[in-house]
């Protein structure tokens, strides 16, 4: 048949081109636009082929071959297939099982059925050799490309190169179309312009050692963090550069951490009252989880969490969706919602607000900020589950990104709340 079909190792791809913008072949380091990528793929393989494109094949890794994020955008692509191997952690590092067998057949498998005349191979490994020189004996015309080292040497297996009928490289300029390096601005890096406190809270790392500066600064009124720009005291910046270090070795300070210097994320600057009055004694102790706000020790209202009646009556996001808008969801999930933590808190909060019918519930949460009341918050957690988002080790999310999802889902609120009290004329 004369078609072209494409067979990407992933790993490969993006390892190297991580390796190419950024400097290390750690895939979180840069953003990838698979619908671009996979386009450009299609029209660079119809061009140096001369065949129309059958198919291609996205082989990659996967924590227990469970789909990620980019998994499930690019599956439902036209014309793409996604073949998935195991993920492994050992010695403190990630390793594929699976992939190249899983290449090696699907090669073998299209060549002996003649399903195509021209297959182009991504890759660099040389354990695919055998299937390549099985291809060619089948009388497939075999095709390597490679993605420009960072070094200018290559990143293939040498007999590969040697043995393909052609061989390309995908230099800088055509990676870049679809793929750039991430900047480093942070542990938690929010998306542009979020809610000020929380935007000070995600990048004000405090070390252990910098809580009595801050404390003895507090008592000299300069305890607060600046929440229109985030900047940090200047006593805990100052130990923070000493020490080089942040509590438990987190690059964010725990809720635990800021009731230690007595204010809460809405502290007050410059003479301006909080978003949300802390209220917090000596005792207190602020959570962001599911279960508690500023809650008295041993003590408690409403629900036994801390909670008013009303808050705890606030409906979930289940109770207020129908069967037809379920189905919409998770058409949405799987098709437009790449994953990225601060993304599915905003994804989480825009359904919730929009189904809701009494404009009393948004206004009793948003009483509750920073805080997401329990059943809400437990809901919006599990539903980020869904997103790759747990660390496979106890199956629990990331204290980092359960700051940004929680961070999205405030900023979209700020954002609902904002249009309902906007003049008409706005």
């Amino acid at each position: 048949m004369d078609r072209c079909v494409v067979l990407v190792d992933a790993g490969y791809l993006l390892g190297a081109a991580a390796s190419l913008l950024a400097g290390e072949p750690a895939r979180s380091r840069i953003t990838v636009d698979h619908a671009t990528l996979i386009q450009g793929l299609r029209e660079r393989a119809e061009a140096d082929t001369e065949r129309p494109l059958l198919r291609i094949y996205w082989f990659d890794g996967a924590p227990d071959r469970v789909p990620q994020p980019e998994h499930r955008r690019l599956r439902v692509m036209p014309r793409v297939t996604v073949r998935l191997g195991a993920l492994t952690r050992s010695d403190g590092r990630w390793a594929q099982k699976g992939v190249d067998a899983a290449m090696h057949a699907e090669l073998t498998e299209l060549a002996r059925n003649r399903a195509c005349s021209d297959i182009v191979l991504v890759t660099g490994d040389g354990d695919l050799l055998p299937g390549l020189m099985s291809a060619k004996e089948h009388g497939v015309a075999v095709h390597l490309w490679a993605v420009q080292a960072a070094d200018g040497d290559y990143n293939q297996s040498e007999d590969l190169v040697a043995e393909a009928d052609e061989r390309r490289v995908l230099d800088r300029t055509w990676i870049t179309r679809a793929v750039r390096a991430k900047e480093l601005t942070g542990p938690c890096a929010p998306q542009p312009a979020p809610r000020p406190e929380i935007a000070a809270i995600l990048s004000a790392p405090l070390p252990e050692s910098a809580t009595a500066a801050a404390a003895a600064a507090a008592r000299n009124g300069d305890s607060g963090t600046d929440t229109a720009n985030g900047s940090r005291p200047a006593a805990a910046a100052a130990a923070t550069e000493r020490t080089g270090d942040t509590p438990g070795g987190r690059g964010v300070p725990t809720p635990k951490d800021l009731a230690s210097l007595g204010r809460g994320p809405a502290a007050q600057t410059n003479g301006q009252p909080p978003a949300v009055s802390t209220g917090a004694s000596p005792n207190a102790t602020l959570r962001w989880s599911s279960d508690k706000g500023w809650v008295e020790r041993g003590g408690g209202t409403g629900n036994g969490l801390g909670e008013t009646p009303e808050t705890a009556s606030l409906p979930t996001l289940a109770q207020l969706t129908s069967a037809e808008q379920r189905w919409a969801d998770r058409e949405e999930d799987i098709t437009t919602v790449g994953g990225d933590p601060f993304e599915v808190g905003q994804v989480f909060a825009r359904r919730w607000t929009e189904r809701i019918t009494d404009s009393v519930h948004l206004q009793h949460l948003s009483t509750e900020y920073p805080r997401i009341p329990h059943r809400i918050d437990g809901e919006l957690l599990r539903y980020a589950a869904r997103f790759g988002l747990l660390a496979h080790k106890d199956d629990q999310i990331d204290e980092h990104d359960r700051y940004a999802i929680r961070a999205g889902f405030w900023r979209e609120i700020d954002a609902r709340t904002a249009a309902e009290h906007a003049p008409a004329g706005d």
